[in-house]
């Protein structure tokens, strides 16, 4: 099979290859909920979906669980098996592995305790009680089996094995809408019938994930991969941002559950329905949103790797091409939703059913209010996850903060309440907080464009660095430096006096060739914390330079975590250099034209960019001077004095 370059083939062709096994992995959570709204919605009616509804919040939050392990653990994975480092890759998927299944029992165990108590927080009313306490226990039950199984399919996707990881989800919902009818019609079990079918198909799942843990690709469980300590906490660092993001989403759940009860039940709607509708019509809307995400998601290596290799262009290509495949499956959403708002309705209720009108009648309502203009938030979707994709976390953290939270909240509140719409200004303030979400997505996004044109990726040429020869043993030198300490120009003195080669942004040079990204990005992200994959790959890139140098020559190298990279390294010495705070903001005026009004600021920002980059990537604190032979104050002995104790030091150490 052809290997995949993604610098080089057709943007289409890629685009398709990575975002269909997204697009349909997503899907599949959607239709896990959506099947049991429908069943449910039949044999029950309005207070059986409603119910279905309400537990939606507690789905959301063993999601949010299994993401911030599973996406944790499998982006660990990926840097530990680029490090060649197969015993930390093992450990943290063992670790992953524990800390899910403690997690995946307490929390079922603790919300089918608490449940009487969540459902009434999550909204519920009087008359949909007895149906969200039935099926909420019976969820609860199967909570571990849904957690653990979500979290091990991102780890599986990791190891290689998508079409497995999507394999065994496919089966769970196939399973589930083979039994959710037997179940409710047949045993006429009800909202606990639908109940039972999800639980069935998620311990399938989970079976499925288990039998994938023997046949491990890249690493080999033991019992000692399995002992948790402190490092699991950096493993669930990873996956912080994916935890954050289903937060939000669970924040905007309950408040819009308790708003449609409370303000409907002030209105003839009452306060059973709009609850129920606004589920079923939520429940559907997932649907363009997994397809939009989806392609996003599927777009996010093409856009990262051409990002970090320069390839200005055809990011920028990437990136129209994403907008305007999302922009049409909204906008196809849109007018399905618009002009068929009775049929989508009438999939998840009877005829029958005593509520049928009024529960057609609102929502008919919210299409044509709340989702009026759903398709303009394909735009919206789309530049969050393509400017996280650039690198910028918190700019797109706070992008797709703009609607949920930052718009439709407030608006809601100000309509419903201070000018007194009721339900009626919940069920508008969808529609203005999408359109003022787009033309704030607009300009943000125009504004990374403009920006991709100015700047140049470009590679530059990239010169051989000539290895000297030293007279004495091999020895090597790694300095880790706070900024403005004088560090950087002490390692080059002590290079120089020693006649061997020093390294500190020739680095980047080495790096670029090592991992194919250009030189200005790696110049632009080095020793920052850490906001892509393309930042892993530097670090990997570098680990391997850092080694191949420490083995072929004697030389100084200045930060990168070389000292921890080289910790068993006998021949190096490793050396910390500050600088008090005031000579710090004069090197830092003079040297690098840094403003006397924001130096100390700028001064403080980089060195905890250093301090985040390195607790990161090593799991150790910077400025832990146990961590180094020596640790010297510049301004103790100035720059050339302090490289000829360096010196003496080396020799006193041969």
């Amino acid at each position: 099979m052809k290997e995949i370059d993604l610098g080089k083939d057709k943007i289409n062709k890629l685009l398709i290859t990575f975002a269909i096994p997204c697009v349909v992995s997503m899907l599949i959570n959607s239709i896990y909920n959506i099947v049991d709204q429908i069943f449910i919605g039949q044999g029950v009616g309005t207070l059986g979906n409603a119910a279905t509804n309400v537990i939606f919040p507690l789905i959301i939050v063993f999601n949010a669980v299994a993401s911030l392990i599973g996406n944790g653990a499998a982006a660990n994975l990926s840097l530990k098996l680029g490090e060649k480092n197969e015993k930390e890759a093992a450990k943290g998927v063992g670790q992953a592995l524990i800390i899910t299944i403690i997690f995946a029992i307490l929390l079922g165990m603790a919300s089918f305790i608490a449940m009487p108590k969540l459902v009434m927080i999550f909204g519920c009313t009087e008359n949909v009680y007895k149906y969200a306490v039935e099926y909420g226990k019976i969820i609860c039950i199967g909570a571990p089996f849904m957690i653990i199984y979500s979290s091990l399919s991102n780890i599986i996707r990791a190891d290689g094995s998508p079409k497995y990881a999507m394999r065994l989800l496919v089966v769970g919902a196939i399973i589930n809408i083979i039994l959710d009818p037997i179940f409710i019609f047949v045993f006429n079990k009800g909202v606990a019938g639908g109940a039972i079918a999800t639980v069935i198909g998620q311990f399938i799942s989970f079976l499925l994930a288990c039998f994938y843990l023997k046949n491990f690709k890249s690493v080999k469980l033991h019992k000692q991969s399995l002992k948790l300590d402190k490092d699991v906490f950096r493993v669930l660092s990873l996956g912080l941002s994916s935890f954050i993001t289903q937060c939000t989403i669970l924040v905007l759940f309950v408040f819009m559950n308790n708003m449609m009860t409370k303000l409907g039940a002030l209105s003839k709607y009452g306060a059973d329905i709009p609850l129920s509708v606004y589920g079923v019509i939520s429940k559907i809307n997932s649907i363009y949103i997994s397809i939009v995400l989806g392609v996003s998601i599927g777009a996010q290596p093409i856009i990262g790797f051409n990002y970090g290799a320069g390839n200005k262009e055809r990011v920028k290509e990437t990136i129209k091409r994403v907008l305007i495949v999302n922009f049409i499956i909204g906008i196809f959403f849109n007018i399905i939703f618009f002009f068929f708002p009775k049929q989508l309705a009438e999939i998840f209720i009877k005829s029958s059913d005593p509520s049928y009108d009024l529960f057609i009648e609102f929502a008919v309502l919210m299409c044509h209010s709340f989702f009026l203009v759903m398709g303009l938030n394909a735009f919206e979707m789309t530049g969050s996850i393509t400017i996280q994709s650039l690198g910028k976390v918190k700019k797109a953290t706070a992008f797709s903060f703009i609607r949920q939270i930052i718009l439709l909240i407030p608006i809601s509140l100000f309509l419903s309440l201070v000018l007194k719409k009721g339900i009626y200004g919940i069920a508008y303030a969808g529609c203005i907080s999408d359109v003022v979400c787009f033309i704030i997505a607009i300009f943000i996004v125009r504004s990374e464009f403009i920006s991709l044109s100015k700047k140049d990726y470009s590679n530059k040429d990239n010169t051989e660095i000539n290895s000297a020869n030293y007279a004495g043993d091999h020895i090597v030198v790694t300095i880790s430096r706070e900024y403005a300490s004088g560090g950087r120009y002490v390692g080059k003195l002590l290079a120089e006096k020693l006649g061997i080669n020093f390294y500190d942004k020739e680095l980047i040079d080495l790096a670029a060739k090592e991992s194919g990204l250009s030189n200005t990005y790696i110049e632009e992200t080095d020793e920052k914390s850490r906001k892509t994959e393309n930042d892993d790959r530097i670090f990997i890139a570098e680990t391997k330079v850092i080694k191949n140098l420490a083995e072929k020559e004697s030389c100084v190298i200045v930060g990168r975590c070389a000292d921890y990279i080289l910790r068993d390294n006998k021949d190096v010495l490793k050396v910390f250099l500050y600088s008090d705070e005031k000579n710090k903001i004069e090197r830092a005026i003079r040297y690098y034209g840094l403003n006397a009004n924001n130096a100390s600021k700028e001064i403080e920002r980089i060195n905890k960019d250093r301090d985040k980059h390195y607790k990161f990537y090593t799991n150790r604190d910077w400025k832990q001077f146990s961590n180094y032979d020596l640790i010297i104050n510049v301004d103790a002995l100035g720059v050339e004095k302090t490289a000829e104790y360096i010196k003496y030091c080396l020799k006193n150490k041969r």
